[in-house]
């Protein structure tokens, strides 16, 4: 396996584990309660971490169709859940999702800063790098 593409591989696991233990931390240890759209992102976000470390074990780049399919769902949701927060014409129509509001905000570093745009950076990562890898596996055959 050329380099680029184990390294490839090692950003992605990389940053879905990242992604993960950050998530996990703020539900376990801050008690955070997810809400409806933070469980669909975890969903999402959490299979990346065994299919890309199970890749990275057998060396194999072509999980990044897979990845970058996770990537665009998650990050779509991403995109929709951090609008609900940061659009205030979306406030009144956002769904009521269970326990916590959807629009509820834990977490504002920076003012723009809030979970779901971290995980929507996360699927960002690895959406670019699962595209790096398809086009590095197309060059080399």
């Amino acid at each position: 396996m050329q380099k680029r593409l184990e390294n490839g591989l090692i950003f992605i696991f990389t940053t879905s584990l990242i992604a993960m233990l950050g998530s996990l931390y703020y539900s376990e240890v801050r008690g955070f309660e997810p809400c409806t759209f933070c469980w669909y992102q975890r969903i999402l976000m959490y299979p990346i971490v065994l299919i890309s470390g199970i890749a990275l074990y057998q060396k194999n780049a072509r999980i990044a169709l897979t990845t970058a399919i996770f990537s665009i769902v998650g990050g779509s949701i991403s995109i929709y859940h951090y609008s609900l927060q940061k659009l205030t014409f979306l406030h009144d129509s956002a769904p009521v999702c269970g326990n916590v509001p959807c629009t509820g905000q834990y977490v504002n570093y920076l003012g723009f800063i809030t979970i779901p745009f971290m995980a929507l950076t996360a699927f960002v990562l690895i959406l670019i790098t699962s595209l790096f890898l398809m086009k590095a596996q197309k060059e080399s055959h």
